[in-house]
């Protein structure tokens, strides 16, 4: 009954559509458990979403003014659509809001990455990593390649990825920008629900 509009998508307002689609709704409630588990059994000082709390607050005050949310996987568009309206509606209503922004990666890369990069150091960069090793089709030349390109035979385009993801996270961190990343096996109900938990607490904290 107290569950307001923004975080509804945890409760059965956003779980019937979830299960009408044919999504797992107990792994997605299971994995935001976890989460609640992780973060109310007593060691709040060591709490995921108590400290990203406490990141945001401390570099607001160090007039990091914006919050980039970049996801490497586009099962994760919803998330950070979510992430942004909820983060803005329950924080943006006085002077001292920080701007979530979303990032879609590697779409954003050239259009977006340059001005992350040298534009101002204003923004916190969350960035949303799947572990892609070993998974997606082989890169195979089959002879016709450059040999300045034989580096690549027989990785995966999922290979390919993680060192997208890798380079992406070193030059950001090398050009001093602040960043923390969020690296998950798969994506299933029950990584999506502990997400959705993590960060729908580190709002409210």
């Amino acid at each position: 009954p107290k569950l307001g509009g923004r975080f509804s998508i945890i409760g059965n307002v956003g779980l019937i559509p979830a299960a009408a689609m044919g999504l797992d709704v107990r792994a997605f409630r299971a994995g935001a458990a976890q989460s609640i588990a992780q973060h109310f059994s007593g060691d709040y000082a060591n709490a995921p979403a108590a400290q990203g709390a406490a990141l945001q607050m401390a570099l607001r005050e160090k007039q990091v003014r914006q919050s980039v949310f970049m996801h490497y996987c586009d099962r994760l568009g919803g998330l950070a659509n979510w992430y942004r309206q909820c983060w803005a509606e329950s924080l943006g209503k006085h002077d001292r809001a920080t701007t979530p922004i979303r990032s879609r990666m590697a779409t954003d890369q050239h259009s977006q990455l340059q001005l992350y990069m040298d534009g101002p150091k204003d923004k916190l960069f969350t960035l949303m990593l799947l572990d892609h090793r070993g998974k997606g089709d082989a890169i195979d030349f089959e002879g016709n390649a450059d040999p300045r390109l034989q580096f690549l035979s027989g990785k995966t385009l999922g290979d390919l990825m993680v060192a997208e993801q890798r380079a992406t996270v070193s030059s950001l961190v090398q050009r001093g920008c602040p960043v923390r990343c969020f690296t998950m096996p798969d994506m299933n109900e029950e990584v999506l629900g502990a997400l959705i938990m993590h960060f729908a607490l580190e709002i409210m904290f």
